[in-house]
């Protein structure tokens, strides 16, 4: 008999072979099971509470992905694809997830009869290929020249983006706040440069759209109230200076022999200060901005000289501002002249809501702006800047690429028309497996009719025969329970959202059908790495 060969560890778990792939499988369907009713303008939201006991309402599927805290290796995959759809272009993350879930699902069977994993992933990336050149075929390009139209068309993806989410009886009126905000930005159209703050209290119809900087009043000192709060074409100070009295016991270690001695130290302390305090107050400055502290010392300086200051301004405020109102931020209170000062037309502190705001507008170059957003519950709010997030990046995406497809299912549809025809033109097992991708791109639009309640197959039926007849943009209407041309109905999509889902959701189901082997490592004990005991030994054999 032959001696036992043990490699791994003991405790080692391994699984191998195709139970292992259809456990792999089945655990990437409960994770699609979690989120599947969130599609669509009739999903459902989830509330999701983690170890801390915060809770987080949202239909947003990147947002419950990562919430989920997924652990099974494999279902991790579909966490990673919701991410990157996100990162990417900012919708279609439960799309995305429910595309590769159902791939895997209607994979499932050919795995179970013996088909060879490598055969399968063949053709499952022809058929993705055949699908996004489909898209790119059908895809209509906007005639950007008109600024009008390239609006209204911005308008509609934004509603579109915004009809499955939690303020979609608003979105005529987010709509125009996103697309505006998106098109106060630079041609490189940075994501950090809309500011989006919450103030609980007020309707959502009170949200505001400032076309420059708005932050929360900062921390201050006494001094302040005697502060003016409204200016007209001041300059702005931006510093990274801190303007207050260091103690003495601060970072040095002083030894004098008389009173004098200490005094003249305190002195000079006074005196630095000043000195910086002079200089910024000859420099013309009205408006002084810091991201370190200005101490009460400096506020009531400048108060006496009817200069307004605030301290601790967070980064990415001061960064805003400076892109907004020019100028540089200053590590020294020397130099400062005309060429690093900001400017605009008017600054002033104004209360919204419970909150004091600064707000400066009329910026020179304004590439930048902020959205005030108003509500009731904070997760409500929370749940809005996600909702505002998606549309703004569906808008960022659209002007980039200015292809657009009809959404509601349509394009899905005919795909899996396409792919099914095509199917029947190939033979060998190629043949049945595109035809079960054809199957699983169905899901879009079946989970669309299960979300609003509808009778999926009956509407199914009637799509598919209208894209038999040649009417590539039937959709399902979840507002008349029916069938209609989505095209036309201005439920539309950017193309770069369904070509980057398909891939993403194909290159997923790729990687997890291509695992045929977990080996799970318990922590090593002790000092040195895990000793691997050669011949005969216990623990379970490989």
């Amino acid at each position: 008999m032959q001696p036992q060969i043990i490699l791994l560890k003991e405790g080692t778990e391994n699984s191998q072979g195709k139970p292992q792939l259809v456990s792999n499988i089945n655990a990437c369907q409960a994770v699609v099971d979690a989120i599947r009713t969130t599609l669509g303008p009739r999903g459902m939201d989830k509330l999701i509470v983690d170890n801390n006991g915060k809770s987080t309402i949202s239909n947003d599927g990147a947002t419950i992905m990562k919430l989920l805290d997924i652990v099974h290796p494999a279902a991790k995959t579909l966490v990673d694809i919701a991410k990157s759809q996100d990162a990417e272009v900012g919708d279609g993350t439960t799309s995305v997830v429910l595309l590769a879930g159902e791939i895997l699902k209607q994979i499932k069977p050919f795995v179970e009869d013996g088909v060879h994993p490598r055969v399968i992933i063949k053709s499952l990336r022809k058929a993705i290929q055949l699908a996004v050149d489909k898209i790119n075929i059908l895809a209509l390009k906007i005639k950007v020249e008109d600024v009008q139209e390239q609006r209204r068309l911005l308008e509609k993806c934004a509603a579109t983006a915004l009809s499955s989410k939690l303020i979609h009886q608003q979105k005529g009126f987010f709509s125009k706040m996103v697309v505006d905000a998106v098109l106060l930005l630079d041609e490189l159209l940075p994501l950090n440069m809309i500011g989006i703050k919450k103030i609980a209290g007020g309707a959502l119809e009170d949200s505001l759209l400032v076309a420059g900087v708005a932050f929360k009043k900062t921390f201050s000192y006494a001094g302040f109230e005697m502060q003016p709060k409204k200016y007209s074409n001041p300059k702005i100070a931006l510093l990274n200076i801190e303007l207050e009295l260091k103690a003495e016991r601060d970072n040095a270690e002083v030894r004098v022999e008389s009173v004098e001695e200490y005094q003249k130290i305190v002195d000079a302390e006074w005196k630095i200060l000043y000195d910086k305090l002079d200089l910024i107050h000859k420099s013309g400055a009205q408006v002084v901005l810091s991201k370190l502290p200005i101490g009460d010392v400096a506020t009531q300086y400048f108060a006496d000289r009817d200069m307004f200051c605030a301290g601790r301004v967070p980064d990415e405020d001061l960064k805003r501002t400076m892109k907004a109102c020019g100028g540089a931020v200053m590590s020294t209170a020397q130099d400062l002249n005309d060429s690093v000062l900001g400017h605009c037309e008017s600054f002033e502190e104004i209360q919204i809501g419970g909150e004091r705001f600064n707000i400066f507008t009329g910026c020179p170059n304004a590439k930048t702006c902020t959205i005030v957003l108003r509500g009731g519950a904070e997760q409500f709010l929370e749940e809005t800047e996600r909702s505002l997030h998606d549309a703004i990046m569906i808008v960022r995406r659209t002007i980039k690429h200015d292809a657009v497809v009809a959404g509601g299912g349509a394009i899905e549809i005919e795909l899996s028309r396409v792919l099914r025809e095509h199917s029947r033109t190939i033979a060998g097992k190629e043949q049945q497996i595109i035809g079960a991708i054809a199957k699983a791109l169905e899901i879009i639009p079946r989970q669309l009719c299960d979300n609003a309640g509808f009778d999926a197959t009956n509407i199914l039926n009637k799509l598919r025969q209208k894209h038999a007849q040649g009417h590539c943009w039937y959709g399902v209407d979840i507002t008349k329970e029916d069938v209609s041309d989505n095209m036309e109905a201005c439920v539309w999509e950017p193309a770069i959202i369904k070509i980057n889902a398909l891939t993403a959701a194909g290159e997923a189901a790729c990687q997890i059908l291509s695992v045929d082997e977990t080996v799970r490592n318990p922590k090593s004990g002790g000092d040195g790495p895990p000793r691997m005991p050669m011949g005969r030994g216990r623990g379970r054999p490989m």
